[in-house]
């Protein structure tokens, strides 16, 4: 004859059974995730959102004209020309894709900026509609 199992009391309970009750998931989820919660509505300057672009336009144009200067150079030193007909193109090139891709990434960020408006609207008129 066999003995039925017994149902586990809460004593009985594994440790992992306890730690996935007792574990409050969704509030960690949303502080451990890397992009802005939806939930958060805090309002943001322009220099906070626009920042990183900002920079890398900079940077990327400060560094086309580096390569500019050192491929004119090039052709009114005679001396050490290879260095500079070598630097110049890859600091004009490195310059280059700097500055065009800050540029696109203004209105990569101007797109997510009115889909997350879009998105805090329409959540607010379902809970509007759906809370009653």
């Amino acid at each position: 004859m066999e003995i039925p199992p017994k149902s586990p009391d809460e004593s009985e309970k594994s440790p992992q059974s306890k730690e996935l009750i007792t574990s409050n998931t969704g509030s960690t989820l949303c502080m451990s995730s890397r992009s802005e919660s939806v939930w958060t509505s805090a309002s943001r300057s322009k220099w906070d959102i626009y920042h990183k672009p900002v920079i890398v336009v900079s940077v990327g144009a400060a560094v086309f004209l580096l390569g500019m200067v050192i491929t004119s150079l090039s052709c009114f030193l005679p001396e050490s020309k290879d260095v500079f007909k070598m630097c110049g193109p890859a600091f004009l090139s490195l310059g280059l894709m700097l500055l065009v891709c800050g540029l696109v990434w203004v209105p990569i960020i101007r797109k997510k900026q009115k889909q997350r408006q879009k998105s805090q609207f329409l959540q607010s008129l379902k809970s509007f509609f759906f809370n009653r």
